[in-house]
């Protein structure tokens, strides 16, 4: 009986190192999903001549961007032209930080944003962004909605995740932690499922508003983030469901051991 005893401590370390390992990769995913969430570089765009930066062009691109009344394809005219960023939640350009706006150029710049409503996040786009007779595209309408709302349910998920997982600990049993895994991994399908919406939403944009030869788009940053979170999540999910089943197992053959 003493050697399956040992091997039953054994097989204990081994499934508190999975679920440390586990709990590790939940935590970092987590930090990473909110710090894409709330940063704006998901997607940036760099040009060599920016438009802020001749006479009065950029005050008035300033004021279109700023208005309640700018359409898609007003703020996004103005992302081309003066090296915008992207976000979920806002948008930027890089103006000149002087309020005057003279004809030499500015070498003082500042970011200054513009967050999206909520009501912009549930905004219908248009076949022809900026002409709201063009119709509805219902690709892309559906598409930046999906990427509003996936992150906020691939966290909430984890978050309820963790729950059962403090629940698991008070009751001193492994079992639940597969509930959290399963969770884990749906956070992840949504987390993949926001980076594909968002690639597939800048696509058919740049299909509609093509940018300008001296142009230049990439993904940023916080986009980077979110596709290092969903396979994080992943892979806390499996070491969370290998580890409860697994234990489970174990204790079901001990426990048959022992009547034996």
């Amino acid at each position: 009986l003493f050697p399956y005893s040992s091997k039953g401590a054994m097989m204990d370390n081994r499934f508190a190192t999975a679920l440390v390992i586990a709990c590790v990769l939940s935590l970092i995913s987590t930090i990473y999903m909110a710090a894409s969430i709330g940063t704006d570089f998901w997607y940036e765009y760099h040009t060599l001549s920016p438009a802020e930066n001749v006479s009065e062009a950029g005050r008035s691109i300033w004021e279109e961007f700023v208005s309640e009344e700018a359409d898609e394809k007003t703020y996004t005219d103005a992302l081309f032209r003066c090296n915008g960023t992207v976000g979920l939640w806002r948008r930027c350009i890089t103006v000149p930080k002087n309020s005057h706006w003279y004809s030499p150029p500015e070498t003082d710049m500042t970011t200054n944003c513009i967050s999206f409503s909520l009501s912009d996040q549930f905004m219908e786009k248009y076949i022809e962004p900026g002409n709201h007779n063009s119709g509805t595209d219902l690709n892309r309408t559906y598409l930046w909605r999906l990427q509003f709302l996936l992150p906020f349910v691939s966290l909430g998920l984890m978050c309820f995740g963790a729950l059962i997982g403090l629940c698991a600990c008070a009751c001193r049993s492994l079992y639940p932690a597969i509930a959290t895994g399963v969770l884990h991994f749906l956070a992840g399908l949504c987390t993949l499922g926001l980076v594909g919406c968002y690639v597939a939403g800048i696509e058919l944009l740049h299909k509609k508003l093509p940018l300008p030869e001296d142009v230049r788009g990439e993904f940023g940053w916080s986009f980077c983030l979110a596709c290092v979170s969903a396979p994080l999540q992943f892979m806390a999910a499996a070491l969370f469901i290998w580890a409860a089943r697994t234990n489970r197992k174990e204790f079901t053959l001990l426990k048959a051991y022992r009547v034996a």
